[in-house]
């Protein structure tokens, strides 16, 4: 898995919206994350903002299990 200070430079999007969740989550969870989670994390921030912002909203899903259950717990955070 990457390091924390890498994630944490990856989180840094074009919305502030996408910041604040993907910051919030990578912070709560870093040190609890297994390998495979950290990898289906550092996966999603290499989508598109609007596409990462479209599935965090609900307004999609992706055919990956494990993305869809990440987005789930991103959201989590923030009901």
């Amino acid at each position: 898995m990457l390091e924390y200070s890498e994630l944490k430079w990856r989180c840094r999007r074009g919305m502030l919206e996408l910041d604040i969740l993907l910051n919030s989550y990578l912070d709560e969870n870093y040190r609890t994350m297994s390998a495979d989670q950290g990898a289906v994390f550092n996966e999603i921030l290499d989508y598109p903002d609007q596409v990462l912002f479209d599935l965090l909203l609900g307004n999609m899903q992706s055919s990956d299990d494990n993305v869809n259950r990440l987005i789930r717990d991103i959201q989590r955070i923030h009901q």
